[in-house]
């Protein structure tokens, strides 16, 4: 059974939908109490329960949670908002927080949490094994459990594919009116850049930011997938965007969505060279769990084949684990090499990065 409560029903709900399986996760609060007296304490309260918040916001992450219920027995409670409303919320709750796992995207997100002493560290042989290194917390405060690859896509018909194998092509001045993106805000550009700061040093990085801005065909506007459709009608040649946001056009059941996806490019960077940058959806164990031991088990679990297939196959996400095997829509994509820096540089040089595209006029 899901609940969804409307932001009325919570005062750190403003502007977003909280969502729980059962009145568990917020027990002892009045919003627990009401629930359960709505289904009754028996139904609303499992012997063993892992509570969840998560700014996570995919349908498919439900067939997680269903999985990981079905393999354990433990019962999942699930609340989600943006990331800033429930860093908020824990706040506000402080050791009494019934949050056992903070899940969300984005490596810089997970270093605000960790700068926000969210997270305890975790000992896990499974997850020793089966995460590589560059894609986690160097501490085990969080781990990164699927992959998204920051392409570059243009419109062959405006920019020649040769002309942005790398992200520093895209500073050449034959591409000058040809380039759209989205804000410098958006945390995936905070990230590749931070990437950058790490990989080049700042100096080098803030060239490339100008270089780019003196190429932008307007001012930065819009998400992945509008950046996408319109580089496939021709608005501009070309943009980056995560990967999976492209499979979804191919994937599409609408038509002409379909119908752009077939007028796109996909380039993976630098990948003959330093690697395509890569960031992660990714989760820890929050500090003050209640239910440790579940937490640990469900953080496992997404190590597991079984979750791994399920980020491959219903988000077009990449898996983390490298022993398993890609969807047939990402190995459509093909192999290419991943840029090795360690993500939890990203957050380290999220200001940096943010000071910098500010300089350069990149809003």
């Amino acid at each position: 059974m899901i609940i969804v409560l409307k932001s009325a029903d919570h005062p750190f709900s403003k502007g977003t939908i909280f969502v729980t399986r059962f009145a568990a996760a917020l027990k002892g609060t009045l919003l627990g109490i009401g629930l359960m007296a709505a289904f009754g304490a028996s139904e609303a309260i499992a012997a063993e329960t892992v509570n969840i918040y998560s700014a996570r916001h995919y349908d498919s992450d439900e067939l997680l949670y269903d999985g990981f219920e079905k393999a354990t027995g433990i019962q999942v409670n699930v609340i989600e908002a943006g990331g800033p409303e429930l860093l908020a919320r824990m706040r506000a709750e402080g050791r009494n927080s019934p949050a056992d796992i903070y899940l969300t995207v984005d490596a810089g997100n997970l270093s605000i949490a960790e700068k926000q002493n969210v997270f305890q560290p975790v000992a896990s042989k499974i997850l020793d094994a089966r995460i590589p290194a560059p894609l986690k917390s160097p501490k085990n405060l969080w781990f990164g459990f699927s992959t998204r690859a920051r392409i570059i896509v243009v419109n062959a018909k405006k920019v020649d594919p040769k002309l942005a194998v790398s992200y520093e092509a895209l500073t050449d001045p034959k591409l000058k009116g040809q380039l759209c993106m989205r804000s410098s805000t958006a945390s995936y550009n905070l990230s590749l850049l931070g990437g950058m700061v790490a990989r080049l040093g700042a100096a080098k990085a803030e060239g490339w930011v100008k270089g780019v801005v003196a190429n932008f065909a307007r001012q930065p506007q819009g998400a992945d997938t509008s950046l996408l459709l319109d580089v496939a009608a021709g608005a501009c040649g070309a943009t980056i965007a995560n990967h999976y946001y492209y499979v979804r056009l191919q994937n599409s059941k609408i038509a002409s969505e379909r119908a752009a996806a077939k007028a796109l490019t996909v380039i993976f960077p630098d990948h003959n060279s330093v690697g395509t940058h890569v960031n992660i959806s990714g989760a820890g164990l929050v500090a003050t769990a209640p239910h440790k031991t579940a937490g640990i088990k469900f953080l496992e679990y997404l190590a597991s084949d079984e979750a791994q297939h399920i980020f491959g196959n219903a988000n077009y996400e990449f898996p983390a684990v490298a022993s398993v095997p890609r969807s047939k829509e990402l190995a459509a994509l093909g192999k290419f090499k991943t840029d090795p820096t360690n993500v939890s540089l990203y957050g380290q040089n999220q200001a940096t990065a943010q000071m910098i595209f500010d300089r350069a006029g990149w809003r």
